[in-house]
């Protein structure tokens, strides 16, 4: 499994890398596909913290594993989000579909 996944149980965590874009979208949902088709998933965690950019695909990405994982409410977190990355989740509506923690003492939104 690729250093960038860590599978416990049936939660994925992905460590995210310091851009997410278009090709590093399509890597990861590519890869998650082929873990969830192996192996039962109920919760995907995306750690963002190392990541600096992401754009509308990767909000693309989070959206289709939270459709991939049965539209269910937890199914998807989003942890260690900086202010930046958190402000462009609130502004696509995507906090309404996972939940988001945010950076070491900054608490849950």
């Amino acid at each position: 499994m690729n250093t960038m996944f860590q599978q416990d149980g049936s939660v994925l965590t992905v460590h995210l890398p310091a851009d997410v874009d278009h090709p590093i979208s399509d890597e990861i949902r590519r890869e998650s596909d082929r873990i969830i088709g192996k192996v039962y998933i109920r919760t995907m965690i995306f750690d963002f913290e190392a990541t600096d950019f992401m754009d509308s695909s990767g909000i693309g990405l989070l959206m289709g594993r939270y459709r991939v994982l049965g539209m269910r409410q937890g199914c998807i977190r989003a942890v260690q989000v900086s202010s930046h990355i958190d402000k462009l989740l609130h502004l696509s509506g995507v906090h309404k579909y996972i939940e988001i923690q945010k950076s070491e003492g900054e608490g849950m939104i």
